[in-house]
């Protein structure tokens, strides 16, 4: 990868002289994406499948072929299994209320990682309530994994539903998603994969994982804020009944009844996000161009030399898998005594941008016994300049609170 060359590829991060360390959140979007969408809007901008006229029909073959983009990518079968949504939150309530609700009786089990985002844990304490199931969770080791005892004592005859993501967007830690699911088809369990962390740094194929459900943003992986992906096994997602109801998504409406279009449109009520819809298609070929075996291989060794790095300070501690074979592009740490907010405001006055926090998570953090950590996670545009300048910030953060640092 000609590191110079993508980041030049970022109007933002050419516009201002900052580290951005926060793509776990959200990315920075390449110039590529930008045009895409403002291209769209200025030449294409109509409502899709609403109408007869060549406009209409425009955004509805953009939009049409953004869906096949996005099928591609993950591969699945076929175009029909991938529903856009708002984010990967949306994704998740739009499962958890459409099958958890209508397929969950008392006593059913559900197993979630303690690793799982609220996104991936508040639905199904909902449903749990509302049907009345089980909530269990898998706990993880002392460096953040989930042990293979864990996972068989917890998914056992009787579990519905497992939840796990794939990546931890707190400790980077790669869960084994494939044997997770193996294990949960084998009880007749159905498996929830929160790829939120995973599809935009590494090649993520559902046919091969055997995914019944898994979900995305497009804002994690360089596309615009408002664009997410749901995809689920066809067989599944035709029994499902629609989360949200309106326009477009029908067939016939009477007075008193109504019946439900096809796959993908049942569960796209109302004028959808085209515009993002395309900006995603773009992220996705520029992901493409670069090649996810590339990208996957350069955040490797960035990560390799920021824990590296890191290790060498012994003012912090650091969260997560020790081996980078099972740590993605998420490091969390502390320094030793000082509020993470704190050192934010530190580093962000070097021009280092980080998050600080619990990251939607507190479940995890509490487990662990702290409430919060800082967290760099990085992306293609990032660089070993980038980890230095963390580190350096990092410097004067300590010397700034060495009277306080444990």
């Amino acid at each position: 990868m000609e590191q110079n060359r993508i980041k030049d590829d970022f109007p933002i991060l050419n516009n201002k002289d900052i580290s951005y360390l926060d793509s776990g959140a959200t990315t920075q979007k390449p110039e590529a994406v930008l045009e895409a969408v403002n291209e769209y809007y200025r030449t294409s901008n109509a409502n899709p499948h609403r109408g007869a006229y060549s406009l209409s029909i425009e955004a509805t073959r953009l939009y049409d072929e953004s869906r096949e983009k996005v099928s591609k990518f993950i591969n699945s079968e076929n175009k029909e299994q991938i529903i856009f949504t708002r984010n990967a939150t949306e994704s998740l309530n739009l499962i958890a209320y459409s099958y958890g609700l209508n397929n969950l009786k008392k006593e059913d089990k559900i197993v979630l990682s303690i690793m799982e985002h609220h996104s991936n844990l508040v639905p199904w304490q909902y449903v749990s309530k509302k049907t009345g199931a089980i909530l269990e969770y898998m706990y993880t080791n002392q460096n953040g994994e989930l042990e293979e005892d864990e996972i068989k004592s917890k998914i056992v005859p009787g579990t519905k539903i497992v939840g796990i993501t794939h990546v931890s967007n707190v400790l980077g830690t790669i869960n084994p998603v494939k044997e997770i699911i193996q294990r949960a088809h084998s009880v007749g369990a159905i498996v929830i994969v929160d790829a939120s962390q995973s599809v935009p740094h590494m090649k993520v194929d559902v046919k091969d994982l055997d995914a019944d459900f898994l979900v995305f943003s497009g804002h994690k992986m360089l596309a615009p804020l408002g664009i997410g992906v749901l995809y689920g096994k066809k067989e599944l997602l035709e029994k499902m009944p629609p989360f949200l109801f309106g326009g477009d998504m029908i067939e016939y409406v009477y007075e008193q009844e109504t019946s439900f279009a096809e796959l993908p449109n049942k569960f796209e009520a109302g004028t959808q996000n085209v515009g993002g819809a395309v900006g995603l298609a773009k992220a996705i070929d520029y992901l493409e161009n670069i090649g996810m075996d590339n990208v996957e291989k350069h955040e490797k060794e960035l990560i390799k030399y920021a824990l590296e790095r890191l290790s060498m300070l012994d003012f912090l501690s650091v969260y997560g898998p020790k081996e980078i074979e099972k740590h993605a592009s998420v490091i969390s740490f502390n320094i030793n005594g000082i509020h993470p907010h704190d050192v934010a405001s530190i580093l962000d006055s070097q021009n280092v941008c980080v998050r600080s926090g619990n990251h939607c998570a507190q479940p995890l953090l509490r487990f662990m016994g702290i409430d919060s950590t800082l967290r760099a996670s990085f992306y293609i545009y990032n660089d070993k300049n980038d980890v230095d300048k963390l580190i350096n910030a990092l410097l004067k953060a300590r010397d700034m609170f060495a009277k306080w640092i444990k």
